[in-house]
């Protein structure tokens, strides 16, 4: 099984179009499978207080000023759309609310994201449900009624989704990771469960969810990690993301095998040499 590796640029475009497109062209040269980003209606997904309240930015002196200026509209994602096909590489974002979800069904996407904010939202959940494509559903800060509820509304609309187990913290230490429940969610579940990572740089714990049987394996994204931005310090470079994937295919390869225990071809000549003072040794 191929794991299907997931490049998430998010809001690290820091609502720069030509910054998005390097990290696109970063990501494709790395090998992923696709790239992510995340569309909000800011007037849906903050409350107005929250959007008036004083904020230090790039973009000005409010949550508001900072929050419009990290989002895509119709004609940066339009040409996203057009860059990422020229590329050959799939992309798809996680909408936070319906508009956003409405604005995304515009493109021709073959995936959905539900964030792990967005799974305790029934309402939302079964209208993304209702558009038949595969979804990846993030689990983090999420209880198993939780997880269940999404689970019965996806399968009630026979919709294909996998699970993402998820720590959702940026960053978080590697003893909090929780790569147990990677196999406790496919247990009882019985689907695909992959995994998002926040964890603090590195690849090991990626590593490990793979070797785990991960479907897939999301990771933050960026050219550089001091960058201004909440999801930098969570991401990974593309030297990094470079080495996970490379690493990634080569625990892929590992992993095949046979359940039979018998002497390999290969170990022959070896068996023949070592044990050569034997009387019998095959």
């Amino acid at each position: 099984m191929s794991t299907k590796i997931i490049a998430e640029i998010g809001i690290n475009h820091n609502g720069d179009l030509e910054l998005a497109k390097k990290l696109i062209s970063a990501a494709y040269n790395c090998g992923v499978d696709l790239v992510k980003f995340q569309k909000r209606d800011i007037n849906l997904v903050y409350d107005k207080e929250t959007l008036d309240s004083p904020r230090e930015s790039p973009w000005g002196t409010t949550n508001r000023d900072q929050k419009k200026g990290l989002e895509f509209g119709q004609k940066e994602y339009e040409e996203i759309d057009r860059f990422c096909k020229n590329l050959k590489i799939e992309w798809f974002a996680s909408a936070w609310d319906l508009n956003s979800l409405n604005f995304l069904s515009k493109f021709q996407l073959n995936y959905n994201k539900i964030a792990s904010a967005m799974i305790v939202d029934e309402d939302f959940l079964d209208n993304v449900a209702k558009q038949k494509k595969y979804t990846f559903i993030s689990v983090g800060m999420s209880t198993m009624k939780h997880v269940q509820k999404a689970v019965d509304i996806f399968k009630s609309n026979d919709c294909k989704f996998e699970l993402m187990h998820c720590i959702s913290a940026y960053p978080f230490d590697d003893h909090q990771a929780n790569l147990k429940m990677i196999e406790v969610l496919r247990k009882k579940f019985n689907c695909k469960v992959g995994y998002s990572g926040h964890e603090k740089g590195g690849v090991a714990i990626s590593y490990a969810a793979v070797a785990l049987g991960a479907s897939s394996l999301e990771r933050h994204f960026t050219l550089d990690r001091a960058m201004y931005g909440s999801d930098q310090a969570a991401s990974i470079t593309p030297e990094g993301l470079l080495k996970l994937v490379s690493g990634i295919r080569k625990i892929e390869k590992s992993l095949l095998g046979s359940e039979e225990k018998n002497i390999l071809e290969i170990e022959k000549p070896v068996a023949k040499k070592l044990r050569s003072h034997l009387k019998k040794w095959i």
